[in-house]
């Protein structure tokens, strides 16, 4: 079997690692940082806890099929959307409940979401046969996702018979395939809507405005602009209802956590706060890698679990993939505020969206003015509604969330300080008032993503989805030389954890077909 390095500890390289483990490689895992997981990490202060990375988990089942053990919390609730006229929507588990809550904002839109949400679906198994199976030259993988009929709100990962996403360490998402592979099919790329953007696929379904800004919120999932995204980003609510969303007890980094104690039983041998520095390559294949300690080390295979522009811009430089990764643009940033709330707010929900008043605009000066908006929606995540693990008794954590711009804030027209303080006054205007309720308020800003993870300027998603082939625009899990792959949110099929997960199951499969268990292992460059 062959000498596996991984490079970066993010969950995509993680899942990665332990299937390759499993097929009896002999694998290493190198992190910079003092712990795995990468930006699915959190931050702890007086008592108080913050996720700084994803706040609800979908998709579950990629994990649960990796016998990976998770103490899970099914959201009745997705998310409860505040406009800016003050009226609400709230999201809900059961597609029909949704549908009701919709006619309840905006009659005779809730047939209209219910189209929509078919739309969605059909989209999601597209692109489960397609997209999230595989590179663009074909599926090599089961389907992470399957369409359940039978399943019913409330229910389980795999509480229903041919309801999982997996079937244990050999299905979907557990390793080697336990079928055929999909076949695409002919009306896939149709069911994709090709060529029109997610606005343009919310104003076909919606005529309420304030719907159609629901539905361009799903753009900024993967950091882009609404209105060029493709409209293939609107299957996310199809998972959402379809399979559920989901809070992992104790919050969401208990899954790196987890996913660690599965490498650490699978053999992986794991070094911390150690630096790769360079991929060691001659013009065919990948030899090893090279440490910050100027170790070199030798490996078959080298998986990169890092920014895209950093292997192509300093571990094995390429200027042509360089260029061709800065023409995708950057994906927008986060300015985190992580909020010590005293007190109990009434009838918090666990995940909150305050819209700005203009979207459009919103977006121009995120990705054209390249300045935080002057009127921002802002995600609000409050675990303790839920879990009293992460608020000393009496009080909240808030985690507040407004998407901006990928690059120095230094120049920003305002310091990050000043910013706060707009967001603030923002979400007091609308019925989220903190005045004299905060504890201690602390930033986090894309130059805190850019020097603590190696994102590119901070940008949480590597490129942006700006056009309607852009998700195939991505740079590959195949990388130049024999042995050399990519996984991450730069990467395809792209950032966020289902699709890193993906990621990582496409890449343990590439290798399997790159390095049939009689390929012979050539000697190591060094130790």
């Amino acid at each position: 079997m062959a000498e596996v390095i991984v490079a970066g500890g993010g969950v995509g390289g993680m899942v990665a690692a332990l299937l390759l483990a499993r097929d009896g490689h002999d694998v290493r895992i190198y992190e910079r940082l003092p712990r795995l997981g990468g930006k699915l990490a959190e931050h702890r202060r007086d008592g108080f806890t913050f996720s700084i990375g994803p706040s609800l988990l979908t998709l579950p089942g990629l994990f649960l099929d990796l016998g990976v053990p998770l103490e899970l919390l099914e959201l009745d609730e997705l998310c409860r959307y505040r406009f800016a006229d003050g009226s609400t929507l709230s999201t809900y588990r059961d597609p029909e409940r949704t549908a009701e809550a919709v006619d309840r904002l905006a009659p005779g839109e809730g047939r209209n979401w219910r189209a929509f949400h078919r739309w969605a679906e059909r989209c999601l198994a597209a692109s489960a046969r397609t997209f999230f199976a595989g590179p663009p030259s074909g599926p090599v993988v089961e389907p992470p996702y399957r369409p359940s009929a039978g399943r019913r709100p409330g229910d389980r990962p795999g509480d229903r018979p041919g309801d999982r996403l997996g079937d244990g360490p050999g299905g979907p998402a557990g390793g080697q395939p336990s079928g055929p592979l999909p076949r695409p099919r002919l009306g896939d790329l149709l069911a994709v809507a090709p060529g029109r953007t997610l606005h343009g696929l919310a104003g076909r379904f919606f005529r309420d405005a304030r719907l159609r800004q629901y539905v361009d919120r799903y753009a900024t999932y993967a950091g882009s602009n609404p209105y060029r995204a493709p409209a293939a980003l609107g299957c996310v609510p199809a998972i959402e209802h379809g399979d559920g969303g989901w809070y992992v007890r104790g919050g969401l980094p208990r899954l790196a956590d987890a996913l660690a104690a599965s490498l650490d039983k699978a053999g992986v041998e794991i070094r911390l706060e150690t630096e790769i520095t360079e991929v060691v390559a001659d013009a065919e294949r990948v030899g090893g890698v090279r440490t910050a300690l100027g170790e070199t080390v030798g490996a078959d295979i080298v998986i990169v679990n890092a920014d895209a522009a950093s292997l192509y811009g300093r571990l094995l430089p390429d200027r042509a993939r360089l260029r061709r990764i800065a023409r995708l643009g950057l994906s927008s940033s986060a300015f985190l505020m992580l909020a010590a709330v005293e007190g109990r707010t009434e009838g918090l929900a666990h995940h909150t969206v305050v819209f700005s008043a203009d979207y459009r605009r919103e977006f121009g000066d995120i990705f054209d003015r390249r300045r935080p908006p002057e009127d921002p929606t802002v995600y609000i995540g409050c675990p303790a509604v839920a879990d009293a693990t992460q608020a000393p008794a009496g009080a909240e954590s808030w985690s507040m969330l407004v998407n901006v711009p990928a690059g120095d804030p230094a120049r920003w027209p305002t310091p990050p300080e000043a910013y706060a303080e707009l967001v603030l006054d923002r979400l007091a205007s609308r019925g989220y008032d903190l005045s004299g309720r905060l504890r201690f308020l602390d930033l986090v800003t894309p130059a805190d993503l850019r020097d603590r993870y190696g994102a590119w300027g901070g940008a949480i998603y590597g490129g942006a989805y700006g056009g309607p082939f852009a998700p195939f625009r991505r740079p590959g899990n195949r990388g130049p030389r024999r042995g050399l792959y990519l996984v991450g949110g730069s990467a395809h099929p792209g950032g966020g954890l289902p699709l890193v997960a993906m990621g990582g199951r496409i890449v343990a499969a590439l290798v399997r077909r790159d390095f049939p268990p009689s390929a012979r292992r050539p000697k190591e460059a060094g130790r």
